[in-house]
């Protein structure tokens, strides 16, 4: 099987990672995909939507679990700086869950009651839980991107969503709190598996206490810029969640966290998978000028994956959402269509945005992820002021695609890129999108027939896949 795996993947050794990451991460997702059906005839958009916001309280606590130490481990040259970084990011881990639990045992009742979710007070012990898992899961996380054992990473990827769909269907009865167990039990299996693997290196044995401080100096931009960019970012990807659920219902909530989780499908996939194998590369790009050339082609190469199948996701979308999750959960669907360009752009610059630490400018991104927070929050306030849970949704993905695009073109421009490559890029490429599309238009505009728009279908994918191939080639 070793041998089998060794001709399958790869010999490039970027690819390689990419393709071990995508491959382990994929049997994940297709796990989570092939169990949701299920989960969505269990639970209720409401059992849903206290989950999203016990997710998203969860993310925006972990994300300055360590203080965005953890980002420098893959950084320096010596394996021993790197151990050094990693204490030091375990300490922070330890002293912000204690935070979180002073906070939980002071505030829980306000925080609940303003959130609209009364509930979660019963199951807010589970949160300080959570956050110590997540930090220590990220600091391992960002060891194993430094020494490169992506199949590490993998397996852990895998063994987390094993436990938590266990968890979650197994425990069904238990309501809302068995999909709050099984999120942080993946955590927890996850924190154990990459914790137990990193220990074998022997660097670990030589941390001291001054090179811990020394550490908190060399990279203090992480904690000063970096954990408020992080944070900024985190708070657009779950404020939605955390304002719908207090200005909407729990039920809306639910809907937008399901569609959310379907289209962040290919974001943990793909563009994880290649933002991680990135970090470990960028740097190297750097040293020897070759910044603009990876940057190029990576905005090439996830435009070719994402914009042919974002296209096709936008027309079926609320006839796929009902016909797999039931039929309740048609605003799920299209909730998902309009969310389409903020997730392609997101897609596209995430991956990517790894080039601001790399070049130590984590205060341009600092700024760029306020003002975007910012924008999206307005449109979020505006939407609930004057309109409708649906059309503020409406409102909140058109400012999170014009965020993320000129996300994208500050890349281009860090990466010193004409931004007139940028524009002839996306144009190009969505000209094919739109000229491969005609088939399926046609018949979804015109015909009735299922078997006509079927074939559609499959003739635009096959030139999705012959364009693909020419990609990987």
């Amino acid at each position: 099987m070793k041998s089998w795996l060794g001709r399958i993947f790869p010999k490039n050794e970027f690819l390689r990672g990419v393709g071990i990451l995508v491959g382990g991460t994929a049997s994940a997702q297709v796990l989570l995909v092939l169990a949701s059906p299920l989960l969505t005839r269990l639970y209720t958009p409401a059992d849903f939507g206290l989950l999203a916001v016990y997710s998203a309280l969860l993310a925006l606590f972990s994300v300055v679990s360590s203080l965005r130490y953890e980002l420098a481990i893959p950084l320096p040259e010596s394996n021993g700086e790197a151990a050094n970084i990693l204490v030091l990011s375990l300490i922070v881990v330890a002293a912000m869950t204690g935070i979180s639990c002073l906070m939980i045992l002071l505030a829980g009742d306000q925080i609940a009651s303003a959130l609209d979710s009364p509930n979660l007070v019963q199951y807010f012990w589970l949160l300080p839980i959570g956050i110590f898992l997540a930090g220590i899961y990220k600091v391992f996380n960002y060891w194993a991107v430094r020494t490169k054992s992506f199949g590490d990473i993998t397996v852990t990827r895998i063994s987390q969503t094993l436990v938590t769909l266990a968890f979650q269907l197994f425990l069904y009865k238990l309501g809302s709190l068995a999909l709050l167990l099984g999120q942080a039990g993946g955590q927890g299996i996850g924190s154990y598996r990459l914790t137990r693997s990193a220990l074998k290196h022997e660097e670990f044995r030589t941390w001291s206490w001054s090179g811990i401080w020394a550490a908190a100096r060399r990279y203090k931009q992480f904690p000063i810029f970096s954990t408020w960019s992080g944070l900024f970012n985190t708070g657009g990807t779950q404020l939605p969640p955390l304002i719908f659920a207090t200005c909407f219902s729990a039920s809306s909530a639910g809907f937008y966290a399901l569609a959310s989780r379907i289209l962040n499908i290919p974001m943990s996939l793909i563009g994880g998978a290649i933002g991680q194998v990135y970090f470990s590369d960028l740097a190297e790009a750097k040293r020897e000028s070759k910044l603009s050339k990876l940057i190029q082609n990576g905005i090439l190469s996830l435009l070719k994956l994402s914009l042919p199948a974002a296209g096709c996701f936008m027309l079926i979308a609320p006839d796929l959402f009902s016909f797999v999750f039931g039929a309740e959960w048609q605003m799920s669907g299209e909730i998902a269509r309009w969310m389409v360009p903020w997730i392609l752009f997101q897609f596209i610059s995430s991956p990517l945005s790894t080039l601001f630490f790399v070049l130590e400018k984590e205060n341009l991104g600092l700024y760029f992820q306020a003002s975007m927070l910012l924008i999206r929050v307005a449109s979020l306030m505006i939407g609930f002021l004057y309109y409708d849970f649906f059309q503020t949704l409406i409102i909140f993905s058109l400012a999170s695609a014009l965020c993320y695009f000129l996300y994208t073109v500050n890349i281009v421009m860090l990466a010193s890129i004409p931004l007139k490559w940028l524009f002839l890029t996306i144009g190009r490429e969505l000209a094919l999108v739109l000229f491969a599309a005609i088939p399926v238009l046609y018949f979804y505009l015109t015909s009735s027939l299922v078997l006509a728009y079927i074939l559609a279908i499959i003739i635009t994918l096959v030139f999705y896949i012959l364009r693909l191939r020419t990609l990987f080639k």
